[in-house]
């Protein structure tokens, strides 16, 4: 059965940021059953290579992205919601954190890590940073950062990502030898850029891409990313719509210090997660009690446990007949020595008496169970 403990709220430091919407924060609801996170006892109320500062090129007036450092000095300015995002101005999750909450102060932050941390500190109100990406698939170190620090679901908002193939003015696609940008946007761009026959070069920030060839005035070097960005850092849009398929979206997730209290009257969601004991159908059952009640899973994974990854590493490198492998029908191979936490998002709200059987069910064969929040479900998309 999984521990009963409590967790205490995140009191604000002794000379808070002053905004508006601090002073609105909805006191913690309780449920129920208590849950736990790890260490942290909670409740189930409820590098950039490409370095981007105000130095560079022209946008001297745009904010510089936030780093670890920076979060013990940082003041409030004006009555806005302040909302944290990764990267820099242009950047998906900026246009994210507009969606989200219209006329915020948005501010970039060089590493997710820094976004909580600046929701925690109080530094802003809320961090807008993503989840999964419809192509790309889930994005783990956020699941990790959601247990590492003591946040709450509050909210989520799914964003059309329209990639864009952008250069400095008076450049033309046969120009272009190579181009910059993400990773998976690179990937999600695979066919166009083959066509074109562009050599692509991976960096860690779309935004951050298209400011570098910005201010280094390259001639024979684009980026991939938005026409926000292009419009922010005066690129010329070459080419709209690049990605290969236009489902492409990604689904950030709204987080704060404290827990919203869910609803029955609109569509709903709630993020858990649990961990179980090895045996036959154990998955099977915990999936089982959702299934009984009639509660639709939306997204189901797992991952290893934070701070068992490096041995994992290890043994699958260097000690392989040493691990002991099963394979699951979906072709995903897990080392049965390592325990694993489950991700699930459920379309059903904590209000709902469903919602709260089906966890009570669950707590009593789960050895770890922490409900990470319920929160209005963005069904634009």
């Amino acid at each position: 059965m999984a521990a009963t403990v409590s967790r205490p709220p995140i009191n604000p430091p002794l000379n808070p940021i002053t905004s508006s919407s601090n002073k609105k924060l909805t006191p913690k609801v309780k449920f129920p059953f208590k849950v736990r996170r790890f260490g942290i006892s909670v409740s189930a109320s409820a590098s950039s290579s490409i370095q981007g500062g105000a130095s560079e090129g022209k946008s001297t007036s745009l904010p510089r992205p936030l780093t670890s450092t920076d979060l013990t000095g940082l003041s409030s300015e004006g009555s806005r919601i302040r909302v944290a995002y990764q990267g820099v101005p242009g950047a998906y999750s900026e246009s994210a954190a507009g969606k989200a909450y219209p006329n915020c102060e948005a501010v970039p932050c060089e590493q997710f890590e820094t976004a909580f941390e600046a929701v925690e500190r109080w530094l802003v109100d809320r961090a807008v940073l993503p989840i999964e990406n419809s192509l790309g698939g889930s994005i783990h170190r956020n699941y990790d950062l959601l247990l590492r620090h003591r946040l709450h679901i509050v909210g989520e908002v799914k964003l059309a990502i329209r990639h864009c193939l952008l250069a400095n003015h008076g450049v033309e696609v046969h120009h272009l030898k190579r181009v910059l940008s993400h990773p998976q946007a690179l990937a999600q761009c695979e066919n166009t850029l083959t066509r074109l026959g562009i050599v692509r070069e991976a960096v860690d920030d779309t935004a951050g891409a298209a400011k570098h060839v910005a201010f280094h005035k390259l001639e024979d070097t684009g980026a991939v990313a938005s026409a926000a960005a292009a419009k922010i850092y005066g690129l010329n849009l070459l080419v709209q719509d690049i990605q290969d398929y236009s489902d492409n979206v990604t689904r950030f997730l709204m987080l704060a210090r404290e827990p919203i209290i869910p609803r029955t009257d609109r569509p709903f969601k709630t993020s858990i997660v649990f961990s179980l004991d090895e045996g036959p159908g154990m998955l099977f059952k915990a999936l089982a009690v959702f299934a009984m009640r009639q509660i639709n899973l939306t997204k189901a994974t797992f991952l290893l446990k934070a701070g068992l990854f490096k041995e994992w590493l290890y043994l699958q490198i260097m000690k392989p007949l040493m691990a002991s492998l099963v394979e699951i029908k979906i072709g995903i191979y897990i080392y049965r020595s390592f325990p694993y936490l489950f991700y699930v998002d459920f379309q059903a709200s904590m209000a709902d008496q469903r919602a709260q059987n089906a966890l009570s069910h669950l707590k009593e064969f789960a050895t770890f169970l922490s409900v990470l929040g319920s929160y209005p479900e963005d069904v634009t998309i």
